[in-house]
């Protein structure tokens, strides 16, 4: 399946880091999931795929891999021969001319079988994709930046989620094109109003740190009278992942979003989105979920990762857009399991790296939905300096 390239988006930089190498409610056509299983392989010939298609033997550890494709430059290879193991599912609804300009790229929409599905009776198109990974207990909603006249579905498919966190891949505006629309508000105190979908938003407080913004916000339907609190993570990383900083930048802001519990599995899925929602959005998604996986394994390190983005793309196509990307998404698995591992060494130089000092741990009584729209007002001095965490010692996403 040729994997679809949005304009201008996150083409990852070349990387000279040799050190990287030592209950939610969601609509879906029960049709389409049954083809979906349908034409999934068992285990065994997984495993035999996969070992047809790169792998020097059974244990050939991601590091090896790694190691390989350095020295024979072998990226685009690997990445090929990923986009070849992946079905290309229909997307009608996504690709008809009703909703041709609902999407920002023609040749990005959202598979008809996980595609999320909103109450608005008028239009319920929306292009998002719900990922699920059960081994992971992870799940997420992957879309593309809000256009101007769909910031209100957004909003809307945030509430209906019961979503803890949005979180934001990409600036408004990159080399010149808008790649997303101000969905939130500007300002500390600004609340934006959509009449339509009666969805209130409101900023009660702003953390800008070198990397990465984090926005606190009060969500609030008008026809339920009833708010929640919802954080807005915002990477502002500089976009081609420079060398060597950016990769710690972007490992500090995934460990400070793991942190706050937000996408923990008994919270709504996290809303992640980049431009197109399926390049950097893709890698974020991916690194979480393998971060999880390894964590649950005696050999960390033993985790096909290839496999999983496989996976993953069974709900959203595209994910990945690049052999850089590829690149980049083996680094970050790389790299952040190691800190997970608590190597003390590789600490120490990350920490400096990343230049983020740690913080408070995540304040659970945030998570609490209220009724009064006055309760959410006395508890906006509540919030955690959630902007400022990095990993505690060897600390761990529950």
């Amino acid at each position: 399946m040729a994997t679809p390239v949005s304009p201008e988006d996150w083409e990852v930089s070349d990387f000279e880091l040799a050190s990287s190498t030592s209950g939610t409610s969601v609509t879906l056509s029960s049709t389409s999931l049954v083809s979906v299983e349908s034409r999934c392989t068992d285990e065994e010939e997984e495993e035999e795929g996969m070992l047809k298609w790169g792998y020097l033997s059974e244990r050939m550890t991601m590091e090896s891999e790694f190691q390989v494709w350095e020295a024979t430059r072998g990226w685009h290879q690997a990445f090929l021969e990923v986009s070849d193991r992946c079905y290309d599912y229909t997307s009608q609804v996504g690709r008809s001319l009703e909703n041709r300009s609902r999407n920002r790229y023609a040749n990005v929409s959202p598979y008809d079988h996980s595609r999320m599905q909103g109450e608005d009776e008028q239009n319920n198109y929306i292009n998002a994709s719900f990922v699920m990974v059960e081994e992971a207990q992870r799940k997420y909603i992957l879309t593309r930046g809000p256009l101007p006249n769909k910031c209100s579905h957004f909003w809307l498919m945030v509430w209906q989620q019961n979503s803890r966190a949005v979180i934001m891949l990409n600036h408004l505006v990159e080399n010149n094109n808008t790649k997303c629309s101000q969905y939130w508000p500007l300002c500390q105190g600004q609340t934006l109003l959509f009449k339509e979908m009666g969805i209130s938003v409101c900023m009660l407080k702003e953390e800008v740190r070198i990397s990465f913004t984090v926005h606190f916000l009060r969500l609030k339907s008008t026809m339920m009278r009833e708010v929640r609190s919802v954080f807005h993570f915002h990477y502002t990383g500089r976009a081609d992942f420079g060398v060597p900083k950016a990769l710690a930048s972007f490992l500090s802001f995934l460990f400070m979003v793991r942190e706050s519990g937000c996408l923990n599995d008994e919270q709504g899925p996290a809303v992640i989105h980049c431009s197109a929602g399926i390049g950097r959005s893709g890698i974020f998604a991916l690194v979480n979920t393998c971060l999880v996986l390894m964590e649950k394994r005696e050999d960390p390190f033993c985790l096909n990762i290839r496999q999983v983005l496989v996976n993953l793309r069974k709900y959203r196509m595209g994910l990945i857009q690049t052999p850089k990307q590829l690149r980049f998404f083996y680094m970050a698995v790389i790299k952040g399991v190691k800190f997970l591992m608590a190597d003390e060494n590789f600490k120490k130089k990350w920490k400096a790296l990343s230049n983020v000092r740690p913080g408070p741990s995540y304040d659970e009584s945030l998570s609490q939905t209220h009724t009064e729209f006055e309760d959410t007002v006395e508890r906006d001095a509540g919030f955690s300096d959630l902007a400022t965490r990095t990993p505690n010692s060897g600390g761990r996403e529950q």
